[in-house]
């Protein structure tokens, strides 16, 4: 096993102290898998820099590991060099996290599902972040837990793990699991831990030396609200996009989007075109294709799977349905 870097050092012997009085370090672990998002590790890493700045005292140290060793790649290139080895059984580690982005579906691993299961007998928290959940869920970390991940994964997930409760926070803890959605809400969960190991002072203060004036909860939803991502205001329209998006797997017909909206059909369409540009049809098959193209990136269900997850009858139906969308785009662009 690597030596830990310079910041993973404590008051142990043959290191350098700590000084007199000072609270006594938390150690977090990333385990960084191939693609990992930089932006999630860094928004989780940094405000633990940042209270160790603040208040003038190692108040955490961290490590990383990787499957292999060696060195990892974030998902835009840049590399971490790991300092502890998976499956490694003598170590510090009081939290440790798994970041995973890009299809972490198809990441499996034994050998790190079985290190995550012992750090946990052991009384480590251990905790995912962005798509770092699935590695949890592979390694039956999460059973009769609620558990979040990035709404992106979130799909297939819930295709591959049914029995899971998902809820779309930015982060949750349950008792030694946690898991974060990743982004910025990485970030929010640190200043929440934060808090709780050293007080709202501390986490206020790494807060602000981030210029993040607002500590978000953990239930905060993740997306941004439907009248900023559509930009329009009319609370008709609005319930039927959030109906839409609700039921993509068993579209509502247009009589009951209109029963919605307490308007006819005609004047549900009429808006539709008036506010987003499209029909009522259009507007609902392009949230489904959208869903379509999410899982067949995110996931490794089958083409049947996956027209049945966003109410296609077949495989060739949403083909054909993909191929009209293509020619639209080709024919506009």
């Amino acid at each position: 096993m690597r030596r830990p870097a310079e910041s993973t050092k404590s008051s142990k012997p043959g290191r350098k102290p700590q000084r007199v009085g000072a609270p006594s370090s938390l150690t977090v672990g990333f385990v960084l898998v191939p693609d990992f998002p930089l932006m999630s590790y860094t928004a989780a890493v940094e405000p633990l820099r940042a209270a160790n700045t603040l208040s003038g005292c190692p108040l955490y140290r961290w490590w990383h590991a990787a499957p292999g060793g060696g060195t990892v790649q974030a998902s835009n290139g840049v590399t971490i060099l790991t300092d502890v080895e998976i499956g490694a059984l003598e170590l510090d580690a009081d939290r440790v996290f798994v970041c995973a982005g890009g299809n972490p579906a198809t990441f499996d691993d034994p050998a790190v599902s079985a290190w995550l299961r012992n750090l946990a007998r052991k009384g480590v928290t251990v905790g995912g972040i962005s798509g770092g959940p699935y590695l949890l869920a592979r390694a039956g970390l999460l059973t009769g837990r609620r558990c979040t991940l990035h709404w992106e994964h979130v799909p297939a997930f819930e295709e591959r793990y049914p029995d899971l409760e998902v809820v779309r926070s930015l982060f949750e803890m349950q008792g030694n699991r946690i898991t974060c959605s990743g982004g910025i809400a990485a970030l929010d969960l640190m200043l929440n831990l934060i808090e709780q190991d050293h007080g709202p002072g501390l986490a206020a203060g790494v807060s602000d030396w981030f210029l993040h004036n607002q500590i978000r909860e953990g239930l905060s939803p993740q997306k941004m609200d439907l009248r900023l991502r559509f930009g329009i205001r009319d609370p008709r329209v609005l319930r039927v996009l959030a109906a839409m998006e609700a039921n993509l797997e068993t579209p509502l017909s247009k009589e009951d989007l209109a029963g919605l909206a307490r308007v006819s059909v005609r004047q549900l369409e009429r808006l539709f075109r008036d506010l987003l540009g499209v029909g009522l049809h259009r507007s609902y098959l392009d949230l489904r294709l959208d869903r379509a193209h999410q899982l067949r990136r995110e996931s490794s269900m089958s083409a049947a799977e996956i027209a049945a997850a966003t109410g296609f009858a077949n495989a060739d139906e949403l083909s054909r349905a993909e191929r009209r969308r293509r020619l639209r785009a080709s024919a506009s662009g």
